[in-house]
């Protein structure tokens, strides 16, 4: 089937040919679920959740405040922590930081019993 230029065109203002749509959404989890947070660099948040899954994101930039003082999430609307769309602002200095691209989230692992 041959289509032309014309028809093409036509297609693409009626937005039958539309654009592909990424193949994973974002990774979102519910600010109740999380036990702690923590980050020794300021550049990556763990998170520790309810259920014993980590989760390590890489901040979308540098956030040298973060290390030494603690934050409050910006929440919009629900209590959903997104990664590429969610910011924190550090109490003391103010400093606002955006949350990157998550890791696979691992299970933590239990402490050994004592014997």
């Amino acid at each position: 089937m041959k289509i032309t230029k014309r028809a093409f065109a036509g297609l693409l203002l009626s937005g039958a040919v539309m654009a592909t749509t990424p193949a994973f959404a974002n990774i979102c989890l519910n600010s109740r679920d999380i036990v702690s947070t923590n980050s020794k660099d300021g550049r990556i948040l763990v998170f520790t959740m309810k259920d014993g899954r980590v989760l390590r994101n890489h901040l979308q930039g540098a956030c040298p405040d973060l290390r030494f003082n603690g934050f409050v999430w910006v929440l919009h609307g629900n209590n959903d922590i997104c990664e590429n769309m969610q910011t924190l602002r550090v109490l003391k200095s103010g400093e606002v930081c955006q949350l990157g691209k998550f890791d696979p989230p691992t299970m933590k692992t239990p402490a050994p019993m004592p014997r």
